[in-house]
């Protein structure tokens, strides 16, 4: 096993490799065909679309992974019994790690579908090779292993967003900066970069991105595919938060054929929460990233395809009168007999003069740890009273040297939930200053120097400097690209549904498409709320495929 991988994931060792009986081998047969492999010859290449699952019945080979300099790194020998594989084959997406045939291998290979299959038709069996999966999907992201190279320093803006936009859709990846990392600069000189250019990012087979948009990266590491725009699917659920995501995991389970859209990354706001200490059965807290994961990997269990990042800019109906047609932001279109609009908000940005200017470099929307390295031992200043502020606050306050924040309300309590206040109250390094409202902001060349606040009630402006600031002021929805669809909105743009738009439970004003999550006028903006909502739709959802087909 990779010596990197931290005490935690080394102790479950026998989890992450587990060694499967003959009794077990013979259960899982029916799912898969056998496969002959020569000594020496690659099961699985990083970069390209492996086989699925690969249980090894006789013979050896070696899972590798290979470093800036071309070096070749072991992470483990597959022996009889053992399989091979992570999270990626449970939905057919290119391998992480090189495995080759030490000597001549006989194998069970498993296809993403019979995988899938095999999770229902043998639970118990399922749940120990689950686990596998999910413990090693975990040492890759701890390590960096069979993840892109980012070549580029934490302060560069478009750096950030790259390894945000990895780290929120669970994905490994290596970072070097050439101020401090020899390997940066031999890639830097070998494929000829200019220091415009940067970040870079080597994809693991081997193409090289110049500062790419999240889709070309995306595309690069096959996280998404082309559609097929023939296909009719039961339900496209537009949104992987917690909503589409409740919605995926019952309508999958259910029997349903489900594509699930998002235009950024799996969990919405909810998956940005550096800790949810209030949600139903986590007594302990968990992150919001690992609860949103979990979901996403359940929805794929059930076989859901997942589609992000794929942004839906238009809805209408079929000429044939069969459900509906998405068109993307790639162009590419999909149908589907309905459709559930969970697209949830957007980070709303207050009205403020050189905003714009300072949001590459120094204003933040949430609170992850490349943001708090950047602001180690800074003060920083945080405006908002919700929950997602609260948890960010707490977050923060043991990273950072002090945290300023600006609360327009006379009392926390007012927004925020009592468990969180209580713990803002117990830390020596928050500052909370109530009934004012951020005013200004100054710099120079894109960097925060100093924030400006006023008093509400007296005028008085008062000025700090200060060089990250945390914005946490609510939200609007994300429905632009409904606009021209006959779904009707209220006045602040959310979804009409029931009685006000003169459809039943969860259905909009056209028949067939449902809305739930924040992004519906009326719903409880709570995570426990929304994958509520995201369950009951499927019910609505049955109803409505049941009655279209009798027609």
């Amino acid at each position: 096993m990779n010596e990197t991988f931290s005490p935690t994931l080394a102790a479950r060792r026998s989890q992450m490799f587990p060694t499967l009986e003959p009794d077990d081998i013979a259960r899982l047969r029916r799912f898969g065909e056998p496969r002959r492999f020569a000594a020496g010859e690659a099961l699985s290449r990083a970069g390209e679309t492996g086989h699925g699952l690969t249980v090894i019945v006789s013979g050896e080979v070696a899972a590798t992974w290979s470093d800036e300099n071309g070096e070749r790194h072991l992470i483990v020998t597959h022996s009889p019994g053992s399989f091979m594989g992570e999270l990626a084959q449970l939905s057919g997406r290119p391998a992480l790690v090189d495995s080759i045939a030490e000597n001549p291998v006989e194998a069970l290979v498993i296809p993403p579908e019979g995988l899938r299959a095999l999770f229902v038709g043998e639970a118990e069996l399922g749940e120990r090779i689950m686990r596998a999966l999910i413990l090693r999907r975990m040492g890759l992201l701890e390590t960096g292993a069979g993840g892109p190279i980012i070549v580029g320093s934490d302060d560069q803006p478009d750096v950030r967003r790259l390894v945000n936009f990895l780290v929120r859709n669970g994905h490994p990846y290596h970072r070097l900066d050439p101020a401090h990392d020899a390997g940066a600069q031999a890639l830097i000189e070998r494929f000829h970069v200019a220091a415009g250019e940067l970040p870079i990012v080597v994809c693991p087979d081997g193409r090289v991105l110049r500062n790419p948009g999240d889709d070309a990266l995306a595309r690069c590491l096959g996280m998404v595919h082309s559609l097929d725009p023939t296909k009719l699917y039961d339900v496209v659920v537009v949104g992987a938060g917690p909503a589409g995501l409740a919605t995926s995991v019952y309508a999958g389970s259910e029997g349903l054929s489900v594509l699930a859209l998002d235009c950024r990354s799996f969990g919405g706001q909810a998956g940005a929460s550096a800790r949810i200490e209030n949600y139903l059965g986590f007594p302990t807290g968990i992150s919001g990233g690992a609860l949103m994961g979990r979901a996403n990997t359940q929805a794929q269990k059930f076989g859901v395809e997942m589609a992000i990042p794929d942004e839906a800019r238009r809805l209408a109906k079929n000429a044939a009168g069969d459900g509906y047609t998405l068109t993307l932001a790639d162009g590419e279109s999909v149908r589907a007999r309905a459709v559930v609009i969970a697209s949830g908000a957007l980070y709303r940005r207050p009205a403020l003069a050189d905003l714009d200017a300072f949001e590459a470099a120094s204003v933040h929307y949430w609170a992850s740890p490349l943001e708090a390295r950047l602001c180690a031992d800074q003060e920083v200043a945080l405006v908002g009273a919700g929950n997602s502020a609260g948890q960010a606050i707490v977050y923060l306050a043991s990273r950072v040297a002090k945290v300023c924040v600006l609360v327009r309300g006379r009392a926390l309590a007012d927004s925020m939930s009592r468990y969180l206040v209580d713990r803002i109250q117990g830390l020596a390094n928050v500052e909370v200053r109530l009934g004012c409202e951020l005013s200004a902001l100054e710099g120079a060349d894109g960097v925060l120097e100093a924030v400006r606040w006023r008093d509400k009630a007296t005028g008085v402006e008062a000025r700090r400097p200060i060089r990250h600031i945390f914005l946490f002021v609510g939200a609007d929805p994300n429905t632009d690209w409904l606009k021209g669809s006959e779904v009707k909105l209220d006045d602040k743009g959310f979804v009409l549904t029931g009685p006000e738009a003169g459809a039943a439970d969860l259905e909009t004003s056209l028949p067939g498409v449902f809305a739930i999550g924040d992004v519906r006028a009326g719903s409880v903006k709570r995570v426990a709320a929304a994958v509520g909502e995201g369950a009951q739709v499927v019910a609505a959802l049955h109803k409505h495929l049941a009655a279209a087909a009798a027609a």
